[in-house]
C-alpha cells in the first residue's frame, strides 16, 4: 500500500502527538511532585517523560522516512486528556491512559500496520506498547503508595537510601529528614521495580 494513502500514516501522526503530550504532562507532574517535596516521584516522572519523547521521535522518523519528505502536514482528529491538577489523581489517571495504550491502542495500530504491509512500523508499535505497560504498572504502584500516605512506610524492615548524600538505613519507615544531609523524605530512593516484582510473586 502507498504509505501516504494509508491508515498507518494517520496512526503514526496520532501517536506522535499523543507521546509528545504525554511527555509534556509528565514534566508538568514532575514539577507538581517537587512542590510536594517528592523528589523521587519527580525524578521518576522525568524518566517517563524522556521515554515518551523517545517514542515520539520513533513515530516522527517513520513518517519522514516512509513519506519521502512529501508529507508537510497531516490532519488528525483525536481526544487528549487534561488531568486534574493534583498529583495523586494525575498519577492514577495517567496509569489508566498508559494501560489503554498498552492493551488496546498500540496493539490495534500494530495490526493495521501489518495488514497494510508496514512490518517495521508494526514492530515499533508493539515495542512501545510493552514500554507503556511498564509505565502503567509504575504509575499505578506510585499512585497507590502516595494516595495512601505509604510512600515511605512498609510492613517489614526496608532499606532506605538518600538520593542526595547516599545515607542508608534499614527500618519500617524512612526518616522525615535525612540525618546526614537534612534533605526531606521525598529524596529517599524507592526500589519500586523490585517491590512490584516481589508483590507479583506473592500473588502467584
Amino acid at each position: 500500500m502507498n504509505f501516504n494513502e494509508s491508515v498507518t500514516k494517520t496512526n503514526l501522526a496520532r501517536s506522535f502527538s499523543a507521546e509528545c503530550q504525554a511527555g509534556a504532562r509528565y514534566q508538568f507532574m514532575s514539577k507538581m511532585a517537587m512542590q510536594d517535596q517528592q523528589k523521587f516521584i519527580s525524578d521518576t516522572l522525568k524518566t517517563l517523560a524522556k521515554n515518551e519523547m523517545a517514542h515520539a521521535k520513533v513515530f516522527y522518523d517513520h513518517i519522514l522516512q516512509m513519506s519521502g519528505g512529501n508529507v508537510k502536514n497531516i490532519s488528525i482528529e483525536a481526544g487528549y486528556p487534561f488531568d486534574e491538577p493534583e498529583l495523586k489523581n494525575s498519577l492514577l489517571e495517567e496509569s489508566k491512559i498508559e494501560e489503554a495504550e498498552a492493551n488496546n491502542i498500540y496493539p490495534s495500530f500494530a495490526r493495521i500496520a501489518k495488514d497494510e504491509g508496514f512490518d517495521e512500523i508494526a514492530k515499533s508499535f508493539e515495542f512501545v506498547a510493552k514500554v507503556e505497560a511498564t509505565h502503567h504498572e509504575i504509575l499505578k504502584y506510585l499512585s497507590s503508595l502516595y494516595s495512601a500516605g505509604k510512600m515511605y512506610k512498609r510492613k517489614s524492615a526496608t532499606e532506605w537510601k538518600c538520593s542526595n548524600c547516599g545515607h542508608v538505613s534499614i527500618s519500617k519507615e524512612a526518616w522525615k529528614t535525612c540525618p546526614l544531609c537534612s534533605m526531606p523524605q521525598g529524596f529517599v530512593i524507592i526500589d519500586f521495580e523490585k517491590e512490584m516484582r516481589d508483590c507479583n510473586c506473592n500473588h502467584d
